[in-house]
């Protein structure tokens, strides 16, 4: 008989990862992917960057990298980081193989069986999966449309046995859609402040997409504006500004805590693609960032504003949702005692998916909610779908 680990024997697809097969049938709109839509991609810049590389850096990408990444992307990352008021010079920065693996990382280095991670709930799928591989006990805080909830994170900072991980998103949040407001932002490092043995983890994978540009200044990073002496790990991600196929992210920490990560990623897969790192470093150096974000910006507000067309027009009363100034999701609250799972069969018979609302709770229960994502369907397809959606709703 073949005995697993108990790690091994914890683990379990998410929902997420099941429905994103849903998104290749051209039969059903799907919500549940969160992913750029393929036309956003930046192809033709690719294709030049590539045409331009000397061969030298061509043969460097065909060839094994050192572990904490690809030493001119590390440097470019830097500069590209020192622009969103990051102290890079005081810590280190390694490459991950997607912000996942940063997380991932963070999580393998820091948590032993039953140790504790303060996450947000709802908590990004994806983390929740990570965190639950290394046998940790998830800690759900609730949150309103600024944040955290300050008095739950003060309760859980203290409960025996102590944290050591605080997670946060706190930038067009997966999956609640929300930006974290200054003040709140700032009351999360005062308590902080009091608990210097509890590490944060402050995962930004959708920050540079922001709407308008008034929300800006809120997305500058927590680790920027706190004390140097309290531990903060910055994780962030190549796939939503960049590509996801790409397979890049990065960690930004305290020296001994990276020097930890990297020993754990020396285990894990040696080093992330050179070839990818040699493409992302020219794509920072060309300075085709700035307009390339400008352009998703763009698209990604008009699929927005489509979606919540969509909900204002079909979702029936009692149905409320969030409304994103930036990212990829809308948060939906269904009325009463509706079930997102049921919802769910339904709304899949009528050509329309979604991600059920407890796959994003810590303790797996909650299902009166589900996330929408908006940024991959075609913009003449979202508001069919959310209709198929509410069409369910009263089958």
């Amino acid at each position: 008989m073949v005995r697993f680990s108990q790690s091994a024997q914890s683990m379990q697809s998410s929902a997420v990862r099941e429905l994103m097969k849903l998104a290749a049938n051209p039969d059903i709109i799907s919500f549940s992917g969160g992913m750029p839509n393929a036309d956003l991609f930046p192809v033709r810049e690719v294709d030049a960057i590539y045409a331009s590389l000397p061969l030298k850096s061509k043969q460097d990408g065909f060839q094994y990298g050192p572990t904490p990444g690809y030493p001119p992307l590390l440097e470019s990352l830097k500069e590209y980081l020192r622009a969103r008021n990051l102290h890079v010079n005081s810590n280190d920065l390694i490459i991950t193989t997607g912000s996942l693996q940063a997380i991932y990382l963070a999580a393998k280095v820091f948590i032993d069986p039953g140790d504790v991670i303060v996450t947000e709930d709802p908590c990004f799928v994806d983390a929740i999966t990570s965190f639950k591989a290394c046998q940790a006990r998830l800690h759900g805080v609730a949150m309103d449309d600024e944040g955290m909830l300050i008095e739950g994170l003060e309760k859980a900072l203290s409960a025996a046995p102590a944290p050591k991980l605080l997670y946060l998103t706190p930038y067009f949040h997966n999956p609640a859609g929300i930006l974290y407001g200054a003040d709140r932002k700032r009351q999360v490092l005062e308590v902080l402040k009091k608990n210097r043995d509890v590490t944060l983890l402050e995962d930004d994978a959708y920050g540079e997409l922001y709407f308008d540009e008034k929300d800006r200044p809120q997305t500058v990073p927590m680790k920027a504006a706190a004390d140097p002496m309290q531990p903060i790990c910055y994780s962030g991600s190549f796939s939503k500004i960049f590509g996801p196929g790409m397979r890049l992210g990065w960690l930004l920490g305290p020296p001994e805590i990276v020097s930890k990560c990297e020993l754990a990623k020396q285990g894990a897969d040696a080093c992330s693609s050179t070839f990818t790192q040699v493409l992302a470093d020219a794509f920072l150096r060309g300075n085709h960032l700035p307009a390339y974000l400008a352009r998703i910006r763009a698209a990604y507000k008009r699929r927005a504003a489509l979606m919540i067309e969509g909900l204002k027009k079909h979702m029936p009363a009692g149905v409320t949702w969030s409304v994103p100034r930036g990212g990829f999701y809308i948060w939906v609250r269904l009325p009463g005692s509706m079930d997102a799972g049921d919802l769910l069969g339904k709304s899949i018979r009528n050509g329309a998916a979604f991600v059920i609302g407890r796959a994003f709770d810590p303790a797996g229960r909650r299902n009166d909610c589900m996330r929408l994502s908006f940024s991959h369907t075609p913009e003449d397809r979202i508001i069919e779908g959310v209709e198929k959606i509410a069409r369910a709703m009263t089958e």
